[in-house]
């Protein structure tokens, strides 16, 4: 590694330039290189911060544009390929050949098609809580899934404020309500928010999402899948009522040799709700035990 690459792979906050837009990342760890892009999109980045990956990898948190300290997305950004292209600058100012990513819900599609796009440059997938596809079937999917967890919970006093909240998604316009309609509704994404609320209230209150705005949110990958050829482990909650075991079967069942683990003890946030399960889940990517296809 020469001091370039050790000055931007060096612990702490950086900033650079991609396209005139203002990427923000931090950096923690040791190891192989790994890139943590969050979800939402909008969603800021500290919640994926993970201190057991961080012993294993040298994680890349990346600040989406939009969010955080990072620049504004531009005003033609669609919905994945412009985060695609913010990631693979992020590579070639980090320096490194080829790097792990990590993405977490809309993360995952982002780190999906990276791995697509730029095969050589990809040395391993964590597909987290995420899918191959955001086809109508998808969206209606997710509203089935979260009026049942409404119906499975309709005792919880907060429960119809959350019901109320959930309907209230299409209306936002600022980023305030974004953040405030989040917050709302976050209970939906555990497995068991009321018997470990305790646990998880410090997330809900300091959780924080952008309202951005996008001409199509529809995104199909399905046919693209078998071209991935880095090591993958596709990783989702038994409970997670968004990005659960159905379209993480798609992603397994598609990618050749990947790896499917699917926590039964939690929702959309694996990595709080079982911790050390979703860091076994992980260290395969870099014990060198998981393959991958001919390249």
């Amino acid at each position: 590694m020469n001091s370039e690459q050790m000055d931007n792979l060096s612990t702490g906050a950086h900033a650079f330039t991609a396209g005139g837009t203002r990427l923000v990342y931090h950096v923690a760890g040791r190891g192989p290189v790994m890139i943590a892009h969050s979800g939402g999109p909008g969603v800021e980045y500290a919640y994926l911060r993970s201190q057991g990956l961080e012993e294993h990898f040298t994680m890349v948190y990346l600040e989406p544009a939009g969010t955080g300290a990072s620049g504004p997305l531009p005003s033609d950004a669609t919905y994945v390929d412009t985060y695609t292209a913010f990631v693979h600058a992020l590579v070639e100012h980090l320096g490194v050949s080829r790097v792990h990513l990590l993405g977490h819900s809309h993360g995952g599609f982002v780190a999906l098609r990276f791995a697509i796009l730029h095969p050589r440059r990809t040395a391993g997938l964590a597909l987290y809580s995420t899918s191959p596809t955001t086809t109508p079937e998808f969206w209606e999917a997710e509203e089935v899934e979260a009026a049942a967890y409404l119906d499975r919970n309709a005792d919880i006093p907060e429960i119809a404020e959350i019901g109320k909240a959930l309907g209230e998604w299409d209306d936002v316009e600022t980023d305030e309500a974004e953040t405030a309609v989040l917050r709302r509704c976050l209970p939906v994404y555990f497995a068991d928010f009321w018997g470990r609320r305790a646990e998880f209230e410090p997330l809900r209150e300091a959780v924080r999402s952008r309202h951005l705005h996008f001409g199509s949110k529809n995104i199909d990958y399905r046919s693209d899948l078998a071209q991935i050829v880095a090591p993958t482990v596709v990783i989702t909650g038994r409970h997670d009522f968004i990005c659960g075991p159905v379209w993480a079967t798609m992603l397994h069942e598609g990618i050749r040799g990947s790896r499917l683990v699917t926590l039964e003890k939690s929702g959309h946030f694996g990595h709080i709700e079982e911790p050390d399960g979703f860091l076994d889940a992980l260290i395969p990517l870099v014990t060198g035990t998981m393959t991958c296809g001919p390249l």
